[in-house]
């Protein structure tokens, strides 16, 4: 900048310095007053940095050949003639501070920054030097400033005053997208992190702008740009508004995955190691083809642990390439060293007293010979999920200090020689058993199910089961369930820490359907899984009623008015005495139906169940007793089949059931089965009675005998993650201890639909579902009509495959496909297992704490059945047991 007094040549020259600072530049101000020409390009030398230098001397040159040729001594001047300052690089001079203002501060404290610059007054300075260059490093490495500029405001005979001149940078009042929909934008302000307020730098735009350039690169955009627009604020003084301008371009697909270097498998068997890195075909569907590099360097490691599974332990991606090959699609080029192929040879074990070298290769179960896989060595060592391994074999005794090293000894040609290094270590007896997280369940109830008690020694098995147990409750959440052993080898013990999130488990079933003959019927129930009946006089326990005791109360209504009305409640106690998990259930039910002003039918009945969790043939194994009595009553109500319409109907049974459950989750299980076998009797009258010729079928039937049994199985297979595989048989039959006499109008099976019990229970029956057929239609033939009776036999068989979508405890959703088929006879002698009505479908579950399974199936029959209405949906609540 030049000055120019009135009417007179140039008398001096200001000079202001660029200061590297940060990503900006801030100034230094120095006023040159009669220079000449040797001065004046020596201090623009020493003003000017770098490079700079060789274009402004030059210009320095020019300046003093055109006229401004200035006496011999450099001077800064402030505001006038007076209080000038001689300035000589060769001599530069020492100043004391006499005062250090800051001016230009909007929103920052002049005091704080006064004290960033590190300067203070009664320090010593030199003119020129690097004291003043320092103070606006650091302020500028603030990151909050535009500018700085220093200024000699006064001297008075040694003492300097100093102002710092800042430039604040401005703040962010609001920011937007532009070229993206809503939704995308709204994704995007979850990653960027912006908030208002903010000082705008430029290290944040950049920062923001590869952060959305990775979020669309990730969708398939690879060529996406983003430009940001700064816009100040007219509202508030120094902000600015930023807009992303936004342009996805075209989604990047692959055209094609090339591979070099393989020779032990083909390009196309390589290609489908790739999970996610899909090249482009016109017949793949639900895999897209686009690139995203986070998968691609996941694919690539899937690949070499390929590789190393089968034996190339030396395998390696020596280069990849990824190029364009047009404007919408990439080719993928890797380059591959696949090594030799290794194979087990000598296997030996050192360290080893408590089981010989023999024992412990058949638990490892790899031979000479093998294929190298240090995959397979690892979990046979240390977890197999599909049988014993060589942690189990010692810390199911106790042993929670063994550690096992396997280690490379011998690599010759093609051959490895590994050495088992073991380390077993003394027993460890458990000390203490911590709960945490459960809010509401009481310890007890947790501790109960636990197998690792405290003085036993350690098992892993029994922590594993543990786990499960806690998990059966329904309590807590699966996914979350904690279990860490926290060792102390000094004393040889070790504390268990156990942590629960618990998850609501009280339900609510409220519903409405139309039952054909029935008109619209409701239902309303209410299921407390964790009740408390020792709190229910404790009114500050009533949340709504009292819980965390385990117990199981239910109640339920249904009815249409005074056609219909069925009224159920039940009480379930676990641990019956609290030592042993001994269970107890007593079940009221009552229901009646009403045909017109004169005729009715009504049951009544209580149930009381004793159960038994069994230690032999493992304890997986329960027995459960129960003794029910029913008495069924019609006034002036004809049963189809049968010719008495008046009497009561009475039904006293004992029914034991055996059942083994080990699957490893009760919302989505993947492992273990479910088997059950029960058997239900009532007293054989007619055995004891000596004239079994009655009168009149009201008092044949006046007291009922039948034997019948059930039997359920269901297997859990995983397939792959969240992917199972579930296959179902169930089996019934009824039958009369004098089949002169009969079964009795009531005990039967229905089979068809959904499978939903409706109100079909007042007779007694089991409802069967079976999808893509109308409800209760499959059965005996009923001569001279269209409609179906009720069995007294059956069978029906499912595969189904199950795809978890969210196993959030707070709603599990899967989604299934099946195959099922069955069918429903009126008697033995008409009992074909091959005949059956067969059916497919796809559907849906949703398992909400609060109404628990929810269902939807769409179902095809592919059998002919008369009346049938083709393919339909099916509604299902709860878990369907047949």
């Amino acid at each position: 900048m030049f000055n120019w007094p009135s009417g007179k040549r140039p008398v001096f020259f200001i000079l202001k310095k660029a200061v590297s600072a940060g990503s900006g530049t801030a100034q230094q101000t120095y006023m040159f007053k009669n220079l000449s020409l040797k001065n004046f390009q020596s201090a623009c030398c020493r003003a000017v940095p770098g490079t700079a230098r060789l274009l402004f001397l030059p210009v320095a040159t020019l300046l003093t050949v055109i006229g401004f040729v200035l006496p011999a001594e450099a001077q800064i001047r402030m505001g006038g003639s007076k209080n000038q300052i001689d300035i000589s690089y060769t001599n530069p001079k020492r100043y004391e501070i006499g005062g250090i203002t800051i001016s230009g501060t909007r929103f920052l404290d002049p005091a704080t920054m006064k004290s960033i610059t590190g300067l203070k007054e009664g320090d010593e300075i030199q003119i020129p030097g690097e004291k003043i260059s320092n103070a606006i490093k650091k302020l500028w490495d603030q990151n909050i400033l535009g500018d700085v500029e220093v200024n000699i405001t006064k001297v008075d005979g040694n003492y300097i005053f100093l102002d710092f001149k800042v430039k604040e940078r401005p703040r962010l009042s609001k920011f937007s997208f532009r070229g993206v929909r809503k939704g995308v934008a709204d994704d995007l302000k979850e990653k960027i992190h912006l908030i208002r307020g903010r000082i705008v730098t430029d290290a944040l735009v950049k920062n923001t702008q590869n952060v959305i350039k990775k979020f669309l690169s990730e969708k398939g955009y690879m060529n996406a740009t983003v430009n940001v627009i700064q816009i100040q604020d007219s509202a508030v003084t120094n902000t600015v508004a930023l807009r992303f301008e936004i342009d996805k371009k075209t989604k990047v697909k692959i055209n094609r995955i090339n591979f070099e270097g393989n020779t032990q498998y083909t390009d196309e068997a390589l290609r489908k190691k790739f999970k996610e890195t899909k090249q482009r075909r016109i017949w793949r569907v639900f895999k897209a083809s686009r690139f995203r590099k986070d998968n691609y360097e996941k694919d690539k490691k899937s690949l070499i642990e390929y590789y190393n599974k089968q034996g190339f332990r030396d395998a390696v991606i020596t280069s990849d390439t990824v190029y364009t090959h047009d404007s919408k699609s990439v080719n993928v080029d890797i380059k591959i060293d696949e090594g030799n192929r290794y194979y087990f040879r000598d296997i030996k074990w050192t360290g080893n007293y408590l089981y010989d070298s023999k024992t412990l290769d058949r638990v490892l179960g790899i031979g000479k010979g093998d294929i190298y896989n240090m995959e397979t060595l690892n979990r046979k060592l240390e977890y197999n999920p599909s049988g014993m391994d060589i942690s189990s074999l010692y810390m199911d005794d106790g042993y929670l200090f063994f550690h096992v090293e396997p280690v490379e000894v011998a690599v010759e040609n093609d051959s490895i020689d590994i050495e088992m290094r073991i380390t077993e270590g003394n027993q460890a007896i458990i000390n203490k058993i911590n709960v945490s997280g459960n809010t509401k369940t009481n310890d007890h109830v947790i501790l109960r199910e636990i197998r690792t008690l405290p003085g036993q020694k350690f098992s892993r098995s029994d922590l594993i089961r543990s786990q499960r147990e806690i998990s059966q409750l329904g309590y807590f959440d699966p996914e979350q369930i904690g279990m860490v052993p926290v060792p102390d080898p000094e004393k040889g013990t070790v504390d268990i820490n156990y942590t629960v999130v618990e998850r609501p488990s009280d339900q609510v079933e409220l519903s409405g359907g139309w039952g054909g003959y029935y008109g619209f019927v409701g239902t309303l129930g209410l299921t407390f899984n964790n009740f408390s009946a020792r709190n229910m006089t404790k009114l500050s326990e009533w949340t709504p009623l009292p819980g965390g005791d385990g117990q199981r109360l239910s109640l339920r209504m249904q009815a249409n008015g005074q056609q219909y009305q069925s009224y159920s409640a039940s009480f379930t106690e676990p641990w019956l005495g609290g030592k042993k998990p001994n269970s107890f259930t007593v079940a009221l039910t009552h229901s009646k139906q009403t045909a017109s002003a004169t005729a009715d039918l009504g049951v009544s009945g209580v149930t009381v169940s004793l159960g038994k969790r069994l230690k032999k043939p493992d304890d997986f194994f329960t027995l459960m007793n129960s003794l029910s009595l029913q008495r069924y009553y019609l006034h002036n109500y004809g049963l189809s089949g049968f010719t008495f319409n008046n009497g009561p109907c009475n039904v006293v049974s004992y029914t034991t059931t055996l059942a083994r459950n080990s699957i490893n989750n009760p919302t989505f299980p993947s492992s273990g089965s479910s088997v059950s076998l029960s058997v239900s009797l009532t007293p054989p009258y007619s055995l004891f009675r000596k004239n079994n010729n009655f009168a009149n079928e009201a008092d044949r039937f006046k007291l009922i005998e039948y034997y019948k049994t059930m039997f359920d199985a269901t297997w859990y297979t995983p397939l792959a993650k969240n992917l199972v595989l579930s296959t179902r048989a169930h089996m019934g039959w009824i039958a009369a201890y004098n089949n002169k006499l009969g079964i009795g109008p009531f005990e039967r099976f229905k089979m068809g639909g959904s499978g939903l019990s409706s109100i079909n229970f007042i007779f007694g029956y089991d409802i069967v579902g079976l999808r893509g057929y109308n409800d209760n239609k499959i059965g005996p033939a009923i001569a001279g009509s269209t409609d179906v009776g009720a069995g007294t036999i059956y069978n029906k068989f499912v595969t189904d495959i199950r795809y978890a979508v969210s196993t959030n405890p707070a709603a599990t959703i899967y989604v299934l496909t099946f195959l099922e088929g069955g069918n429903n006879w009126g008697s033995a002698r008409e009992y074909n297992p091959f005949k059956i009505y067969r059916s497919g479908g796809v559907g849906a579950r949703v398992f909400m704490p609060a109404f628990g399974l929810l269902g939807i199936d769409y179902g095809w029959p592919f059998d002919v059945l008369p009346g049938n209405d083709g393919a339909q949906f099916h509604f299902t609540i709860g878990q369907q047991i047949r």
